[in-house]
């Protein structure tokens, strides 16, 4: 049976907006730090960011589904429970391990036919506001999640397709209690109250949104998924729903889009080659391009080991400045990396040769030697032996409105899924009972500066590109699974699954107590401490080393199952991040 230590099943923190610097608030807000400690089951797994959809995986894996099965329905209410971070119009990233082989699935959405380089910009050629960028349907990508969980599902499903559906559909006919986070996200966002459709299901007659504890049904998403259920992935791509897609965004008020029921009909999943890296007594397998969450990772690792983290591990759980200025100084370098090289390697080849150009032992060393005493502030990227191409510098607009789910299933299969609709609500268009994305502002709003053209502009059927860092960890002599990892937070994901790798690994923490660390990185800028989390003597030992100290609330949703061993017996071992509603449940 489940062995719920205190784990907070009082899962849902008080409400708590924190009052920050407007160039830090994350587009999905803070609301609350609620202690957590871990669960330990011995056959299954799953950890999710709110406790209906950890629900609805559970009892997917109680009756004898896969991990993708479990994935499939915890992501359907989720889409359901927490609109405002993923959903199914929305787009997401799965690694798979069957116990033999890694597969990447990549669920990106894409750019519409019609859309050029110019879509994020002014007559004049400059760069559009994000409020520009994000609400209405400029930025709408055509959504990847249900055909790409359709490709897993066919292949490693073991429950039919429709009866992954029942949760999500019972729940949005017979109504869900808001919680305070998504309370706190509607009383703090201005732009879904403007959508008609959002406002009269989020809010009350006087736009006021429901309060925490109101029953709130959602009979339109129950019929769009009824239709998914029984037609599966083309009942979403082709007919009714692709049109009221189209339609919306190409009707919004003021900001209409250029997807059409055509890109939508025409959406194709991939499945990729994982980029996988060893790391000291481990292979670490994240997800390649149109993510830069695997190679900025390994990056990171790869100098990190050279620079003997280890050494470095929190004291009752206090970071060190030494442990944050080489975790933050490694960040600026694999950052500099990604902003110049990685997009969709389906338009634009990585450097050199792949992947292993940027990850080759000895470049990493010669990154890790541009590590010195004080910080270097803002690091320049650098240039592999074997690349033969700039590109110019970029300027996307990333947002922390994601989830993340790991599921360990009883045949031995693990996954790491990250989801999400970019933006708090995404383009906040709501239709059908769910809400569309706005993935398109993580293309570069400018498309080419002095060094070339930016490799992530917008180009039509491109992949914008993403930080959605789902990872596996592996032990290299063995080959056995030790952890499945992964989190929201906009750009800063790299850094916060960077944090539980190294916590985990180096640091032997618990997958539990990895999470809880605080949130410290920087994004080749600042270095960005969590709020009241980094003692004030640390804060000044980094200032006197040259770091730009900056404290805010890091708002992280990771979750975590790690193979540990207890009283003799291999088990699982799940984390949630205190930092949102998430819980872990198996048997």
């Amino acid at each position: 049976m489940i062995k719920l230590h205190a784990l907070a099943l009082a899962a849902f923190p008080a409400l708590l907006v924190p009052s920050v610097h407007a160039q830090d608030r994350a587009p999905e807000i803070a609301t609350g730090y609620s202690e957590k400690t871990g669960v330990t089951a011995g056959k299954f797994m799953v950890a999710a960011a709110n406790p209906h959809a950890t629900n609805a995986g559970y009892e997917i894996l109680r009756q004898g589904g896969s991990a993708i099965d479990a994935a499939i329905a915890t992501q359907l209410v989720l889409t359901l429970v927490e609109p405002q971070s993923s959903g199914i119009g929305g787009g997401a990233f799965v690694m798979h391990f069957d116990g033999k082989r890694v597969q990447a699935y990549d669920g990106r959405e894409t750019a519409p036919s019609a859309a050029t380089e110019k879509l994020f910009q002014d007559a004049n050629g400059k760069p559009l506001s994000r409020e520009a960028g994000v609400v209405g349907g400029r930025s709408t990508g055509a959504p990847g999640v249900l055909r790409m969980l359709e490709m897993a599902h066919k292949e490693h499903g073991k429950l039919p397709w429709a009866t992954l559906f029942g949760p999500a559909i019972k729940l949005a006919e017979n109504g869900f209690a808001v919680s305070p986070r998504l309370n706190g996200l509607l009383t703090w966002d201005k732009y879904i109250v403007r959508d008609p459709v959002a406002a009269a299901y989020f809010y009350d007659k006087d736009k006021q949104p429901w309060p925490v504890g109101h029953v709130l049904r959602n009979p339109e998403l129950a019929r769009t998924l009824r239709e998914v259920a029984k037609g599966g992935a083309d009942a979403f791509y082709q007919g009714r729903i692709a049109a009221d897609i189209a339609a919306k965004v190409a009707s919004h008020p003021t900001n209409p889009g250029l997807l059409t029921a055509a890109d939508i009909a025409d959406y194709r999943p991939r499945q990729r080659d994982p980029v996988c890296a060893d790391y000291k007594a481990w292979t670490v397998c994240g997800m390649p391009p149109p993510s830069s969450g695997g190679i900025a990772i390994a990056q990171m690792l790869g100098v990190l080991e050279t620079k003997g983290i280890e050494r470095y591990a929190p004291v009752n759980g206090q970071l060190g400045a030494d442990a944050i200025h080489l975790f933050t100084e490694a960040g600026r370098l694999a950052y500099a990396d990604r902003a110049r090289y990685l997009a969709d390697t389906d338009f634009v080849p990585l450097p050199g040769n792949g992947a292993a150009a940027l990850l080759d032992k000895h470049y990493l060393q010669q990154r890790a030697a541009l590590i010195g005493e004080r910080s270097m502030g803002r690091a320049s990227f650098g240039v592999p032996d074997s690349v033969k191409v700039a590109w110019g510098a970029d300027t996307a607009i990333e947002s922390p409105a994601t989830s993340h789910l790991s599921v360990a299933d009883a045949y031995g299969n693990v996954i790491s899924m990250t989801t999400s609709v970019e933006d708090a609500f995404g383009s906040r268009q709501m239709v059908d009972g769910f809400i569309l994305n706005n993935q398109l502002t993580d293309f570069s709003f400018d498309s080419v500066d002095e060094n070339g053209p930016i490799a992530n502009r917008v180009q039509p059927g491109k992949r914008p590109r993403s930080a959605m860092s789902p990872t596996l960890v592996f032990d290299k002599a063995t080959g056995k699974l030790v952890l499945s990892t992964g989190s929201p937070g906009g750009s800063a994901i790299i850094n916060y699954v960077a944090k539980v790798l190294v916590g985990t690994l180096d640091w032997k923490l618990d997958v539990q107590q990895a999470i809880s660390l605080p949130n410290f990185g920087s994004r080749n800028g600042p270095t960005e401490l969590e709020a009241a989390r980094v003692s004030p003597d640390v804060v000044a030992a980094l200032k006197a080393r040259g770091h730009e100290v900056r404290q805010y609330e890091q708002n992280s949703g990771l979750q975590g199952i790690m193979r540990v061993t207890r009283n003799g017996k291999e088990v699982w071992f799940g984390g949630a991040d205190p930092r949102r509603e998430g819980v872990v449940r198996g048997d």
